[in-house]
């Protein structure tokens, strides 16, 4: 396994738990659940159930690339592996965990996973959110381009596809329900600011 990997894989891992830790605290400090996957009257099953897998299966993969040397062989990985993008693929990795994690943090008690009304948090309009109405998202999209390029599988392909399915399902329901809950308030935020940059 090549450093580049390991570095990868292990940024991978941290992220997790740091997303999970955070989202557990700003549900202790917000005094209510942060989980709307079940709440309200969007149907939000099949992202909830998305995510679910992609973090399951991304956690597994990662720790298997760690702990067993590296990345499990498939064609793809054995055509790229040590390719010239492996280190800007760490890079890439870095940054997208870094945006996500710091936009989920610049949220506070505001961060939600999921959107029921009556549940949502204020918009956050500065920061990350001036620059993309989804920062969070663009964070986890640009994190898993860079685990394909550093880690090239069939799997981490198929990993990143799965995000950006769920994360697109997923955006349309909150724009739903932010319109719905929010109103004019919401629908001027999005005249001023892109969906993804």
């Amino acid at each position: 396994m090549s450093s580049f990997e390991a570095v990868s894989a292990a940024v991978v891992l941290t992220y997790m738990a740091l997303f999970l830790m955070w989202t557990m605290w700003a549900g202790r400090a917000s005094g209510r659940s942060v989980w709307l996957f079940g709440k309200g009257s969007e149907r939000q099953g099949l992202p909830a159930l998305l995510f679910r897998l992609l973090f399951t299966g991304t956690s597994i993969y990662a720790l298997v690339a760690l702990f067993l040397g590296g990345a499990p062989a498939d064609p793809m990985h054995v055509a790229l592996f040590g390719g010239p993008l492996a280190p800007f693929g760490a890079l890439i990795v870095l940054a997208g965990a870094a945006l996500s994690l710091y936009s989920q943090v610049y949220m506070g008690r505001s961060w939600r996973i999921g959107a029921a009304s009556g549940e949502l948090g204020r918009i956050v309009r500065t920061g990350p959110f001036a620059i993309s109405r989804n920062p969070v998202f663009v964070g986890q999209m640009v994190l898993f381009f860079g685990l394909f390029l550093a880690l090239p599988s069939l799997a981490t392909l198929a990993l990143t596809l799965v995000l950006i399915v769920a994360v697109h399902l997923q955006v349309r329901i909150e724009e739903r329900v932010l319109d719905l809950e929010l109103g004019v308030e919401y629908r001027n935020y999005r005249r001023d600011v892109h969906r993804w940059i």
